[in-house]
């Protein structure tokens, strides 16, 4: 079980990783911490958005809407790269999600199916929302798959963990399709490499 990093470590470790990151106003106490703990952190999710034009998603996934209010994730990785931190603490990104599934991540094994909503994620995991519409039709700029890679390497590298630690919403949620237009096989796979 590990604790979160702080809000100051997390911001080092992406730029570590030779991010580009962009503080979002009070990012580091934006939270939904009183909904319930943050932690302990056991992996990292990436979604998509479904959504155009960086300065929409990021307000959108800083505030949240009528029926899912706001941190929605902990950054917002745009087309160019760049990663906007939007929250720090518990967000409202992963949902319920398959218990086997977070024990195959815990033990950093190949993951099961994910076929019941029955756990927290938004207890257990980093979540990184990505600049996309999510139609499998809108591209994937290079320089954003490069910046996937690094923030969750920068986050598993933080915590001592490996590139089974990292997860699509695809794989956690039944019903859920996100991230579209690339594997979590080959994230994984880029993930891996550059661990190494």
């Amino acid at each position: 079980m590990a604790p979160p990093m702080s809000a100051s470590r997390f911001l080092a470790a992406l730029r570590d990783e030779g991010l580009t990151v962009v503080e979002v106003g009070d990012w580091r106490t934006h939270n939904r911490n009183h909904k319930g703990p943050w932690g302990p952190v056991h992996g990292v999710m990436i979604h998509h958005t479904v959504t155009r034009g960086t300065a929409n998603t990021v307000r959108l996934c800083r505030d949240g809407h009528s029926t899912l209010p706001g941190p929605l994730c902990h950054g917002v990785i745009a087309k160019d790269g760049t990663v906007h931190l939007v929250g720090y603490g518990r967000a409202n990104h992963a949902g319920a999600g398959d218990d086997e599934v977070l024990r195959a991540v815990i033990a950093e094994h190949r993951l099961p199916p994910d076929n019941e909503a029955t756990v927290d994620g938004n207890r257990h995991f980093y979540g990184f929302e990505c600049e996309n519409l999510g139609d499998g039709v809108d591209p994937w700029p290079k320089v954003q798959l490069e910046a996937i890679e690094k923030a969750a390497a920068a986050v598993c590298r933080a915590h001592g963990w490996t590139q089974r630690s990292v997860i699509g919403h695809l794989e956690w949620q039944p019903g859920k399709v996100d991230p579209r237009g690339f594997t979590m096989a080959s994230m994984r796979g880029r993930i891996a490499e550059r661990l190494r």
